[in-house]
């Protein structure tokens, strides 16, 4: 089983793994994620994968706002709070940015080995 997205091609051995929606990234106008659930009920790995990136733009979109009242709206917000949502932005993109680069080394690796 072969799919293409974009340039990148992926091959398919075994179609459990292939999900119910393999291209369907999100689902709605409101950016709700597709949530996929196997023969067992459990939640796929790709919902959970696409959940995981959704809960970090919330938490960039939330610093967002929070900047903006701070500039808007000084006396509404208590810097620190400000402080402590960047961080957890910046701790939650830098996680993100980890695993996808020892999720490439490992895919890396296997293909070397093949």
């Amino acid at each position: 089983m072969e799919m293409t997205i974009g340039s990148l091609e992926l091959n398919r051995t075994n179609p459990a793994h292939l999900g119910t929606k393999p291209l369907g990234i999100t689902d709605g106008f409101a950016g709700k994620v597709a949530r996929d659930e196997s023969r067992d009920g459990k939640e796929s790995f790709e919902s959970y994968l696409l959940e995981a990136v959704e809960k970090l733009n919330g938490q960039q979109t939330d610093v967002d706002k929070l900047e903006e009242r701070l500039i808007t709206d000084p006396d509404s917000v208590d810097i620190h709070d400000v402080t402590i949502a960047m961080a957890k932005a910046q701790m939650s993109l830098t996680l993100a940015q980890t695993v996808v680069d020892r999720v490439i080394t490992g895919w890396t690796n296997l293909s070397q080995t093949r």
